[in-house]
Formats: structure tokens, C-alpha cells, sequence
């Protein structure tokens, strides 16, 4: 109780002033409930803040993949886990070896680390519905993953690492070397959206909007009915390229 031994130094202090004793008796108590409502206050503050750490949740611990599945179902296939760190084959964009978490998520915020080889892509997909709509990639916004300055021609805006793939393009963010951690947050509040990279807040959008909409309608999804619909949904992860991810974690909002 620091609080409570800084108010009795204060009455150690007083003491010799006061000739009544009933007049330090009030004093001593009425600093006393202070000193408790305080640290009352510090002990409510720590609790406060382990209660935060607490809410995040990690979805790949203890070298294993019992929080993800197989986007397709079936065997895990394409992926392994040393030290923790997630490692994706690289097997390409339509070899069905996407995983899902085996959770649903609705409003949330996704955290994790990453790093890539040259010249390779891949993604990281939120709010993914079932299988039977096509690809994941038709299935859900995705944040983009890729070796920006090693990969070989060039691309839109809104295909570069932190854009939502093929809709918006990210601003502001910079993605580290290859071989270095970089660190991305995906904040969803539906219909609120967010993309952070290493800090930086790169995309914010609105689901459905009049603004998506048109975007969808007039870019690579137009054609595709179901993309972004879902309100809720899995977290995914693609092996399309050689990616490897850590501190995988996920926080309902």
C-alpha cells in the first residue's frame, strides 16, 4: 500500500502541531479512508489493465494447429508449425491448401506477425464463409502479403502489401526487407474495417458502403456475387507463397 505510507508520513508530520488529541484522532482517521480509497483506485487500475492483456486470444500456441482447419476440409496439408512460428509451403493461389480458424469472428481485432521470401505473395482473409461460394479469395476482403519491392512486374495500388486485395489501396504504410517481422492489425467493426502495417493505419473503409459497392461493381469482383457479404465469419490465412506468421492473435471487440 505505497499510497497508505505516504499518508502516514504526512501524519508524523503533523503530530507535534496538534496539542488535541481527538483533533489528530479525526485527523488520522479521515486519512486512512483516503489512503485506502487510493489504493483501492491502484488495485482497481492494475486489474483493469491484466483484464485487457487477458482478452487476447492465441491461435497458434504450443507448436499446434487445433484452432485452424482446412478451408476445403480435409487433412492439414501444406502448413507446419517450428517454434511457434507458422510456415506456409508456398504451394500457390488455387492448390486448395488455405486454412480457416475453426472460430467464427463478427466484430474483433486480428493481430500477428509475418515475414516473406523474395518475390513471393499471399494473404490473410477475415469475415471468410463457406467453401461451396469458390476460392477464399472470392470469399472474404483480404489484406494483402508480398515482397512489394522484389516482386517482378509491377501492380495496382490496391494489390500491395496492407491494401484490402483488389479495392483499396493502402497509404502511409512501409513494408521491412525480406526476412525482416513485420507487423499487421486487422480491425473489424462491422461495418467499420481497418488495416494497420507496423504502426501505420494504411486502409479504412466501410462494408458495403455506396463507395464498396462501386468498387466491387466496377473491379475484379463484379463478377463474383457472393465476395464481402458475409457478416460475420473465419479468419484465413493462404499458401500461395512462402510466408512464415507468429503471435497469432484475435480479441473480440
Amino acid at each position: 500500500m505505497v499510497a497508505t505510507k505516504k499518508y502516514f508520513t504526512f501524519i508524523k508530520t503533523l503530530k507535534p502541531t496538534m496539542k488535541n488529541s481527538n483533533h489528530l484522532m479525526i485527523a488520522v482517521f479521515a486519512i486512512f479512508i483516503l489512503a485506502c480509497s487510493a489504493d483501492k483506485k491502484t488495485i482497481e487500475d492494475n486489474s483493469s489493465k491484466t483484464a485487457q492483456t487477458e482478452d487476447w486470444f492465441f491461435l497458434l500456441q504450443n507448436n499446434s494447429l487445433d484452432q485452424w482447419q482446412m478451408f476445403s476440409g480435409g487433412e492439414m496439408n501444406g502448413w507446419e508449425v517450428i517454434d511457434n512460428e507458422l510456415r506456409a509451403s508456398g504451394a500457390g493461389w488455387d492448390a486448395n491448401q488455405d486454412i480457416i480458424t475453426k472460430n467464427e469472428y463478427e466484430n474483433f481485432e486480428l493481430s500477428l506477425e509475418w515475414k516473406i521470401e523474395s518475390t513471393n505473395s499471399s494473404g490473410i482473409f477475415y469475415l471468410v464463409g463457406d467453401s461451396s461460394a469458390g476460392p477464399i479469395y472470392e470469399s472474404a476482403p483480404e489484406y494483402q502479403v508480398m515482397d512489394d519491392a522484389g516482386w517482378p512486374e509491377k501492380m495496382k495500388p490496391n494489390q500491395y502489401t496492407g491494401g484490402t486485395y483488389a479495392m483499396y489501396a493502402p497509404e502511409g504504410g512501409q513494408v521491412k526487407p525480406v526476412g525482416e517481422w513485420n507487423t499487421t492489425r486487422i480491425v473489424v467493426d462491422i461495418p467499420h474495417v481497418e488495416h494497420w502495417l507496423n504502426n501505420v493505419k494504411v486502409v479504412e473503409y466501410e462494408l458495403w458502403s455506396d463507395d464498396w459497392r462501386v468498387r466491387k461493381s466496377e473491379g475484379k469482383w463484379a463478377e463474383v456475387p457472393n465476395y464481402g457479404l458475409a457478416r460475420s465469419g473465419h479468419i484465413g490465412l493462404q499458401n500461395a507463397g512462402k510466408v512464415v506468421y507468429r503471435n497469432i492473435k484475435v480479441r473480440q471487440l
